[in-house]
C-alpha cells in the first residue's frame, strides 16, 4: 500500500504559561509545528450484540506536533481524522453531536509513551450511508529525555449511545511526525517504561455469591445479590442478536417468602426513534437452583412516558413474589428475558447463566421446588395486539423498537456501529 506524507509548516508560537489547578502547565510551541498525513489498514470490530461483522477500511490521520521543544515541556499533539474510515450505516440517521472518538498515538525514540487521545463530541447531522465525520483528537505528553521523539497513531474507538466500534491498525504503521528534544535548563529523566506511564488495571476477582441466613440470622430482612454478566441470544422480529447484560437479583424477606428486584446495572442508550408511552415491556423468568428448583416470574412496567429520540432508554426494576418450595440453600439466577414492543415479542434466552444471590430458605406451602413461583409485584398495561391499529406512521418506531428489543434492551449495545470500508466476508 502507498501512502502519501505531507509536511506543512504553520507559523511559529512562544512559550505559554497557564494556571492549571495547584500547578503550572507549560504548553509549548517553541517552533513552527509540522503537520504530516499518514494512512494505514485498519480492523474495526462493532459491539458483539450488533450482530455486524467486523470490517476493513483504511485509516487517513494528520498528526501535528511542534518540530522542536525541549526537555521539560510539555507539548500537545493533534489527530485529525483526513478521511473518516467508516460509514453510517443505513439504519438510522445520525443526530449532530452524538459521535465522540478516543485513541492512542504511541511516542518512541527518546522516550517510549502512550498518548491518551481524545475529542470532542462534536459532529454534523450525518445520514443513512453517509460518510462518518469525527472531531480532531488532543493529547499532551512531558518531555524527559533529549533527543529524536517519534509519533504514530495507534488504536482508536468510535463512541456513540453508549456503544464502542473498536479499530486497530493491521500492518505497521509509518510515524507521523518527529520532534526534535533538546535539553533543557535541568537533567534529563530516564525514558519511561510502560510500567512507568500505565497503570495496571487489578485482576478482577469475582466476588463471592451473597448469601443470606434465614430465621437464625437475627432479623435481617433486606439480602444483595451480586452482579452478573449474562450473555443473551435474543430471537426478535429483525432476527437473531447477541448481547451481554450485567443484572443483580435482590431480595426482602416478607414471612417465609420474598420480594425479588431484578435491576439491570449497564448503562441505557439513548432512543433511536420516537417511542409512544405503554410501549415497551419487560419481564423474566429467575432461575432456581441449589435446594429449591423452578423458577420466579419477575416483570416491570410499560414506559409510563413517551421517549423522544435521543433521550435515554432506562430500565425499569423487574420485581415479583419467591414462595420457597424447599429448605436449604437455594441459588436465584438471571433466566430467559422477553420484551414486548408495539405488539411484538423478543424472547432472549441466556447461553450461560450465573448465580446472583443465594438465599437459606424454608419450604413454605404451594412454592416453587419444580414450578413458577409468585408473579409481579409490579403492575403495568401491555401492548400486545395493538400491532394492526400502530399504522403506517409507527413503521420506523416499530423497526426501531425491534432493534431496541435485540439489543439496547440489553443495556450494552446500539442500534448502530460505524462500519470503514467494507465487510469483512
Amino acid at each position: 500500500m502507498r501512502r502519501k506524507r505531507r509536511v506543512t509548516a504553520a507559523r511559529g508560537g512562544r512559550v505559554a504559561l497557564a494556571l492549571c489547578g495547584a500547578g503550572v502547565l507549560i504548553g509549548v510551541a517553541a517552533s513552527p509545528a509540522l503537520a504530516a498525513e499518514v494512512a494505514y489498514a485498519t480492523r474495526c470490530v462493532p459491539p458483539a450484540a450488533s450482530g455486524l461483522d467486523p470490517v476493513e477500511g483504511t485509516t487517513k490521520v494528520e498528526i501535528t506536533a511542534p518540530a522542536t521543544a525541549k526537555v521539560g515541556d510539555e507539548i500537545e499533539v493533534v489527530w485529525k481524522f483526513v478521511q473518516a474510515a467508516s460509514k453510517n450505516p443505513d439504519l438510522i440517521d445520525l443526530p449532530a453531536d452524538s459521535v465522540k472518538p478516543s485513541g492512542v498515538l504511541k511516542a518512541a525514540g527518546a522516550q517510549s509513551a502512550d498518548i491518551a487521545m481524545t475529542g470532542s463530541q462534536e459532529n454534523p447531522a450525518i445520514p443513512k450511508g453517509g460518510a462518518m465525520v469525527l472531531s480532531d483528537m488532543k493529547g499532551t505528553l512531558k518531555l524527559t529525555t533529549a533527543g529524536e521523539l517519534t509519533l504514530t497513531p495507534d488504536a482508536y474507538t468510535v463512541t456513540a449511545y453508549g456503544t464502542n466500534t473498536e479499530c486497530a491498525p493491521t500492518e505497521t504503521v509509518q510515524q507521523a511526525a518527529t520532534v526534535d528534544v533538546e535539553e533543557g535548563d535541568g537533567t534529563s529523566s530516564p525514558s519511561p517504561t510502560p510500567s512507568d506511564t500505565a497503570t495496571e488495571s487489578p485482576t478482577p476477582s469475582e466476588d463471592p455469591t451473597p448469601t443470606a441466613t434465614g430465621s437464625d440470622d437475627g432479623g435481617q430482612t433486606d439480602f444483595t445479590g451480586k452482579q452478573v454478566d449474562i450473555p443473551y441470544t435474543c430471537d426478535s422480529p429483525l432476527g437473531e442478536k447477541k448481547a451481554t447484560s450485567t443484572i443483580q437479583i435482590d431480595a426482602k424477606k416478607d414471612g417465609g417468602s420474598y420480594g425479588l428486584t431484578v435491576q439491570f446495572k449497564n448503562s441505557p442508550m439513548d432512543s433511536p426513534a420516537d417511542i409512544p408511552a405503554d410501549s415497551v415491556k419487560p419481564s423474566m423468568e429467575v432461575v432456581l437452583g441449589g435446594a429449591d428448583e423452578g423458577s420466579v416470574h419477575v416483570e416491570g412496567p410499560t414506559n409510563p412516558e413517551p421517549i423522544k429520540t435521543g433521550d435515554p432508554i432506562e430500565i425499569t426494576d423487574l420485581t415479583g413474589t419467591y414462595k420457597p418450595g424447599a429448605t436449604g440453600e437455594s441459588t436465584l439466577s438471571p433466566g430467559v428475558l422477553t420484551i414486548e414492543a408495539l405488539g411484538t415479542t423478543t424472547t432472549c434466552t441466556p447461553d450461560e447463566t450465573a448465580v446472583s444471590l443465594t438465599l437459606d430458605t424454608t419450604e413454605q406451602e404451594g412454592g416453587a421446588s419444580g414450578g413458577t413461583s409468585g408473579g409481579s409485584g409490579t403492575s403495568g398495561s401491555t401492548t400486545g395486539g395493538d400491532l394492526a391499529e400502530t399504522g403506517a406512521e409507527h413503521d420506523g418506531a416499530l423497526k426501531a423498537l425491534g432493534l431496541v428489543a435485540g439489543t439496547a434492551v440489553l443495556l450494552g449495545a446500539a442500534v448502530f456501529t460505524f462500519l470503514p470500508g467494507r465487510r469483512t466476508r
